[in-house]
């Protein structure tokens, strides 16, 4: 499941093994000697290691251990040395900070336990904390049965040896989950995802969750990412346990840590007053850690981290397109990461150079392809002319990019096309021409060629109002192609429908431009095949959705146009609609009884984000992720 590294990366891991080696062979010697003259060789060593660097709870577990080796009389340690004053000093601080039931994990390193409590805190398996250290301790001091079978089990399952932690079967497949999908490879395995989501949801308490299955202590790192997870995958929880964590207005955390609360709190529903207060505690904190470089974590040697960081606080998740995440991820993944317990292991399951592998060769192939559309599509936009319609390749290779951005899997090249060509005739039908009330109120929209029979003029002549409307038919009839190839249904009574409620509307009188999401959205539906009646559209959850939709992205075009300027200018820019969007994530997130598909609900949200990034990002900044996303390959 898990490795140790085979070389000492860290003095604080050397020496807590040959510290513990020592004081456990007393009668050896020879052995006991070497050890000793290690330790001598390289004590002042340990000033020179990062504090942050040093194993878990080596600043409580050192100095115990050279005490137990005092009063076994081993003598040739340096006991007074400045180093270990100054862990001691550490240790001692700590100790006056930190309760003694939150550092049971490191338990070999404290004194007066009151163990009838701590042996309530086992596991089902016997262990305490999932720690082998801690539990042999145990043993050693209680005799406990059941610590001892577990000790005896972790011992023949891995040859003789024991790792850091055991078993991590929480952490594992919450890393492994949350890097399958940044790195954008999760589709290749739903069935996996779901089965180890389901492994997590059954293991969540009140509390939270730890590393290991069935621990009744829970901490801030595994809940948020499990929260996190959970909620994004449709099941139902609470991030009340997260409260757990919150003492005096602060969270206990490490970088890392700390991290992990951020992300957790972007998800935020309404109401949920603990996720503003996690969110609003850890963006200033990683702030503040970020000016001043303070990034080194006690979790994790990455030399990653401070750029995923930094990436996270820029990118709010309301602006982050997959294709987008997906390219950045690639590019900081750590495949040699190093993660800090009571020893330096690495998890091979979490970063793995077979993920890496699969990520490159499936981002490259997908790129390839929207490379291909987007050939076809810049012929379509020549053979059309749309220039003379106040259409640039650069707006269109814009909206290309979002749709790409946001719907990249090769086999929903129809989606694409769709959302690309409805989007840039909507907007030539919105910006160049006005439409009239229909002639009469009876007109039925499926033949939505009446609909446009009254389409004023701005400063085209009547040819060009005809040859849009042929231009529109055209796209209409390659939707209905691609569709019949890829989902096996004929849509075209149902973008008809589409596309003649649009126009009507517009010939009623209906301004606000934010209406065409409500077509782009319904749109996309039906190329997917995801929309199969127009029932659908008279749901109540439905028309609620379009409702918000439009109310958001008419906020977001405002912005947009306005294009505030500075970190801070936006945050507080955008707190202004932040109520709409999470109102709007409840509604794609969560399942209702009688409620419409998430994967509906999704695309409401997929189109929202490209509005939100289109609004959030400077015109240098989405030059650049068109690049990258569209025309460099990961190498």
């Amino acid at each position: 499941m898990y490795i140790i590294s085979g070389q000492p990366l860290n003095f604080s891991d050397v020496f807590g093994y040959t510290s513990a080696s020592s004081a456990a062979r007393r009668g050896l010697p020879m052995n006991s000697c070497t050890r000793i003259s290690s330790i001598k060789e390289n004590i002042s060593k340990l000033g020179d290691a990062n504090f942050e660097h040093m194993t878990c709870g080596f600043e409580v577990v050192f100095p115990a251990l050279l005490e137990r080796a005092k009063r076994l009389g081993i003598d040739g340690i340096p006991y007074d040395a400045p180093v270990v004053q100054e862990i001691c000093a550490v240790r001692d601080r700590k100790m006056e900070r930190v309760p003694k039931e939150s550092l049971l994990y490191n338990l070999e390193g404290l004194e007066n336990l009151d163990w009838p409590k701590i042996l309530k805190l086992q596991t089902p398996k016997g262990s305490i904390f999932a720690s082998p250290a801690a539990t042999s301790f145990a043993v050693v001091e209680t005799k406990d049965e059941n610590c001892l079978k577990f000790i005896r089990y972790v011992v023949n399952k891995f040859n003789g040896g024991a790792p850091t932690v055991y078993p991590v079967d929480i952490f594992a497949r919450l890393w492994a989950v949350d890097h399958l999908q940044r790195l954008g490879i999760s589709r290749f395995f739903e069935p996996e995802i779901r089965n180890c989501l389901d492994h997590v949801d059954s293991y969540w308490t009140q509390k939270g969750v730890f590393s290991a299955r069935g621990s009744e202590f829970c901490d801030t790192d595994d809940t948020s990412m499990g929260f996190r997870l959970l909620r994004l995958h449709g099941y139902n929880i609470s991030p009340d346990a997260l409260s757990n964590f919150k003492k005096d207005n602060e969270f206990t955390f490490s970088p890392s840590q700390i991290f992990n609360l951020y992300r957790a709190s972007e998800v935020q529903f309404p109401g949920e007053i603990i996720l503003e207060e996690a969110r609003e505690f850890s963006y200033n904190v990683l702030q503040e850690r970020l000016e001043k470089s303070q990034l080194l974590d006690n979790c994790l040697i990455s030399k990653h981290l401070p750029n995923e960081i930094k990436n996270g606080l820029d990118v709010p998740w309301y602006a982050s397109l997959p294709r987008v995440e997906a390219r950045f991820y690639i590019e900081n993944y750590g495949v040699d990461d190093i993660w800090i317990g009571k020893s330096l292991y690495r998890m091979p399951e979490i970063n793995n150079e077979t993920y890496l592998e699969l990520a490159k060769l499936d981002y490259n192939r997908c790129q390839a392809q929207h490379q291909i559309e987007w050939n076809h599509t810049q012929k379509w936009y020549e053979d059309s002319n749309l220039e003379e319609f106040g259409i640039s390749k650069k707006d269109l290779l814009l909206v290309f990019f979002l749709a790409t951005a946001s719907i990249f899997e090769p086999e929903k090249s129809g989606e694409r096309t769709a959302w690309v060509k409805s989007q840039i005739l909507s907007n030539i039908l919105l910006t160049y021409y006005f439409i009239k009330e229909a002639k009469s109120s009876d007109q039925t929209t499926t033949e939505f060629g009446k609909n446009i029979s009254n389409i004023g003029r701005d400063t085209k002549g009547y040819k060009n109002v005809q040859r849009i409307i042929s231009i529109l038919f055209e796209a209409l009839t390659e939707f209905k192609k691609d569709a019949k190839h890829q989902i096996s249904t004929d849509i075209s009574d149902l973008l008809h429908e589409a596309w003649g409620a649009w126009l009507k509307k517009l010939g009623e009188g209906a301004e606000d431009q934010a209406q065409e999401v409500e077509l782009l959205v319904r749109i996309i539906n039906i190329c997917g095949g995801r929309i199969a009646s127009k029932d659908i559209l008279c749901h109540q959850e439905y028309k609620t959705l379009s409702e918000l939709t439009n109310k958001i992205c008419h906020q977001l075009q405002k912005f947009e146009n306005e294009k505030v300027i500075g970190m801070e200018g936006k945050k507080a820019k955008y707190r202004e609609i932040e109520r709409d969007i999470q109102l709007l994530v409840q509604f794609v997130l969560q399942d209702s009884p009688a409620g419409i598909s998430k994967d509906i609900k999704q695309t409401f949200f997929v189109v929202v984000k490209t509005f939100y990034y289109r609004a959030y990002f400077t015109a240098e900044q989405i030059e650049n992720h068109v690049s990258k996303v569209l025309f460099e390959q990961v190498g």
